[in-house]
C-alpha cells in the first residue's frame, strides 16, 4: 500500500481544479446546448419574429373587416354595399348581368 499513500499525496492537488474543470465544462454545456442557451434563444427568436408577421397580416384582416362592417352600420350606410351582401346573401342578380364563379 506504498503507491496509495504516493498516488494520493500526487492526485490530491489535482483533484480541486478537475472538478473545478468539470463544472465549467457542464455550465458551458448548458450555456450553448440547454432549454434556454444560446441555441434556443436563436430559436425563440425566430419564433418571435414569425409570430409578429402573422399578428400585423392578423391586424391588417381585421382592420379590413371592420372597415366593411362598418359600412353596413346603419348610421352611415353604404348602399353600394347594401346591394352586394344582399346579392351575395341571396343569390340574387340583374337579368342584364353576367355571373363569373371564382371558387370562393
Amino acid at each position: 500500500m506504498i503507491w496509495s499513500g504516493t498516488l494520493r499525496r500526487t492526485l490530491q492537488p489535482a483533484i480541486v481544479p478537475a472538478l473545478g474543470v468539470c463544472l465549467l465544462g457542464y455550465f458551458a454545456y448548458h450555456t450553448v446546448q440547454g432549454d434556454h442557451g444560446l441555441i434556443a434563444r436563436s430559436h425563440l427568436k425566430l419564433e418571435v419574429a414569425e409570430a409578429k408577421e402573422v399578428l400585423e397580416d392578423l391586424r391588417e384582416r381585421r382592420q379590413y373587416l371592420e372597415h366593411r362592417a362598418d359600412l353596413l352600420n346603419p348610421e352611415h350606410l353604404d348602399l353600394d354595399m347594401l346591394d352586394e351582401r344582399l346579392r351575395a346573401v341571396l343569390n340574387y342578380t340583374h337579368p342584364d348581368e353576367v355571373v363569373v364563379y371564382t371558387g370562393k
